[in-house]
């Protein structure tokens, strides 16, 4: 904070940019200002951090004004600017980057940059009044996220932004809202109006959604006439420069990964990519996702924060042979030896657009095709083929990396051991801190301890996800993220959340956990019972082979639903293997990509049912599982069941036993003493560890 007797006024500030969004709004300012951490580090190299910068500022630089009256006004006004330049009205500002990547590194955060907004998902639209004259460009600006994040928006958009909460009864989809502003604006004018995105940074499958949204709503308006355009230099990225030095790229090291970990050599991989390929009666597999790359070449990176990637495409033939866009600078002293003897050829990173065009204008001349990704390849990536192509999803990679071979699943259950004794380390200390000692330790403190526990163990690598540490009606707020110095201090009377996870080399983790230090409400202790119910039964759950994630979700919500109450966010989503926590191609959930990819054996999945009271508490229960062949069938039939592998007790004082079956009971029951067995031996007998590990396994009894 600026020292008291220096008062900052808007003539100094007139072009400042360390306002995320609410900075404008005066009830909040100071709040806001102290929440941006100037110590958030990027993904890869020590030096990357963005100096002057959203992500970067030093909470003690920021002016802070009495009225602090700057805020995203003059970011969109240059972005408008730039819009009129290339000649768009309308302009989509994606989350992703241009491997539709969920988490992006700093340098692809436009989205952020534009709108303060920090949400791993979400949409901006921005228009500009093309009849205005004014010397600042006018418009409106949306953002468009879903129920995970509709606290976070609130929060940190500021007045020149309108939320557009998907999923909502009556609240139009993001792409129905900006088709709907270029039609009125053509109706009104009388001449076509276009509509401009990077064609990199959205997919193939996006862009065939906007276009039917058009058709749909020229369809009501024949008076309209609207189109969608690519604007390949991105308007952000134009205009950042004026109000922020531009992130540095990610210097961070390709490395292998062992068959000890890996438990299948890329050439085999290759060679089962090669075959899918041929099933399709394709020629090659462009592969833009860079999970996948990962996968098949057994390498992992650090170029975006807690996902083992690296940027880079591949092309893989039907004869196996394998073409690896990438910058070989970064490589390991072992890269370029493994990547010879699989027989990839390796070619930099950025020729990949101009050798894609090249390369499909051979195929197109001997009439070859490619499969693509209709949910990762870019619009960018098919715009440019010159030959056939065929989009699939999921792709033959996706398909084959999520399900887990033995090495994988052996490495699943040694990471979430290695995981539970941090945890049963960090809430034995936080119990003892809070209650025993008691010490103030705040959200931020209480998540570098777990992160400290955590790196004790062996083959951590770093978290898998930023810690969610909520205390009160923090734990309310599905994707919140705690900062130093404006967080809340860990209050013993109220409930406290925390999802974590980490990644090893033989596994990564996502747990959460939902406990309470002090006498919690009868209202908590029924609306946890009634999750970990609807949790037990999801685990437990005996299903046909061919079941999808869509059809099973409601077993874990049943108790809830039963008291009408509901959660807001997915029930399940696949894990990867030392790769991104978030993997496709299934879910348990009310989303469409649940329903269209069946569970198989072999399937890494989350179990995590949640309820959340607004500006109270949240509860969020969260174990990972991986599906298995349950020695059942029915006329032919296979029964497929899940083995859960976290191995963390459940808060005995959240649980009312009478509300439990007696199966239920049983179930919580042996999984507490597996824990125990599991655990135990970890810790000495007279330590704080055991003793309170030995309490929360404690059986416990229906009375």
């Amino acid at each position: 904070m600026r020292p008291a007797n220096k008062k900052v006024t808007r003539a100094n500030c007139n072009n400042c940019t360390c306002s995320p969004g609410l900075l404008s709004r005066n009830r909040r300012s100071v709040l806001m200002a102290k929440r941006i951490n100037l110590k958030r580090s990027s993904s890869g190299s020590p030096n990357a951090s963005r100096h002057g910068s959203v992500f970067t500022l030093d909470a003690a630089s920021l002016c802070l004004p009495d009225i602090k009256q700057i805020n995203t006004l003059e970011r969109l006004a240059a972005l408008r600017k730039a819009m009129a330049e290339s000649g768009v009205a309308v302009y989509i500002v994606p989350s992703e980057d241009e491997h539709q990547s969920e988490y992006v590194a700093p340098l692809d955060q436009r989205r952020s940059f534009i709108s303060g907004f920090s949400g791993s998902s979400g949409t901006v639209i921005v228009t500009r009044d093309v009849t205005c004259m004014n010397d600042v460009p006018e418009g409106l600006a949306a953002l468009a996220t879903d129920g995970r994040y509709f606290n976070q928006a609130t929060n940190e958009l500021d007045f020149n932004w309108q939320l557009l909460k998907q999923g909502i009864k009556g609240m139009p989809t993001w792409e129905q809202w900006a088709i709907s502003q270029a039609a009125q604006m053509s109706m009104d004018l009388g001449y076509k109006i276009s509509v401009g995105v990077d064609p990199r940074l959205i997919s193939h499958q996006a862009y065939e959604r906007i276009q039917k949204t058009i058709e749909e709503e020229i369809a009501k308006n024949p008076r309209a006439a609207v189109e969608l355009v690519p604007v390949r230099e991105n308007l952000v990225d134009k205009i950042w420069l004026h109000f922020e030095e531009l992130p540095e790229k990610s210097h961070s090291i390709i490395k292998t990964l062992g068959l000890d970990f890996a438990g299948e050599s890329a050439e085999s991989k290759i060679a089962k990519v090669a075959q899918r390929i041929k099933e399709k009666n394709a020629n090659g597999l462009i592969v833009s996702a860079l999970d996948e790359v990962a996968w098949l070449l057994n390498l992992r990176g650090s170029d975006i924060q807690y996902n083992p990637v690296f940027y880079s495409y591949a092309v893989v033939t039907s004869t196996g042979k394998v073409t690896l866009y990438a910058d070989n600078e970064k490589f390991d002293t072992n890269v370029a030896a493994h990547l010879k003897e699989c027989n990839v050829t390796v070619k930099p990173y950025l020729s990949f657009w101009n050798e894609i065009v090249a390369l499909s204008k051979e195929f197109s001349v001997e009439d070859q095709s490619f499969i693509l990704d209709t949910g990762v390849a870019s619009w960018e990536i098919v715009r440019l083929l010159k030959c056939k192509y065929q989009l699939v999803s999921p792709s033959p990679i996706e398909d084959l990396k999520s399900i887990k071979n033995e090495t994988e699943l052996k490495g699943a259950h040694n990471a979430h051991l290695r995981d539970g004794r941090a945890l049963v380390q960090f809430f034995a200390w936080l119990e003892n801190e809070i209650i025993a000692k008691t010490e103030l330790v705040d959200e931020v403190d209480a998540d570098d301890h777990l992160t400290k526990l955590r790196s004790k163990e062996q083959d951590f690598v770093g978290l898998s996800f930023d810690t969610i540490s909520a205390t009160g009606s923090n734990g309310a707020i599905i994707h919140y993220k705690p900062f130093k110095g404006t967080c809340k201090t860990i209050d013993p009377s109220k409930i406290y959340l925390c999802d974590s996870g980490a990644q090893y080399l033989c596994g990564t983790t996502d747990t959460t956990r939902t406990v309470h230090f002090g006498t919690p409400s009868q209202e908590e202790i029924r609306n946890y019972t009634l999750v970990l119910k609807g949790h037990v039964a999801l685990a437990k759950l005996k299903f046909p082979e061919n079941t999808t994630g869509n059809t099973i979700d409601s077993i874990a919500r049943q108790f809830l639903w039963l008291a009408g109450l509901d959660y807001g966010h997915g029930t399940s989503h696949g894990i990867g293997s030392y790769l991104n926590v978030h993997e496709g191609p299934i879910g348990i959930g009310p989303r469409p990509i649940a329903a269209k990819n069946a569970l198989k054996p072999g399937h890494l999945i989350s179990n995590e049912p949640g309820y959340y009271a607004d500006g109270e508490y949240g509860i969020r229960i969260e174990n990972v599982m991986f599906v298995k062949d349950s020695g059942a069938a029915y006329n032919g039939r296979k029964f497929l069941e899940f083995e859960t592998v976290t191995v963390v007790p459940y808060c005995r004082k959240l649980i009312d036993a009478l509300l439990l079956t007696s199966e239920e009971l049983k179930w919580v029951n042996d999984y507490h003493l597996d824990v125990w067995n599991k655990l135990s031996s970890s810790f000495d007998k007279s330590s704080l560890e055991y003793h309170w590990l030995k309490r929360e396994t404690c059986p416990l009894a229906a009375n």
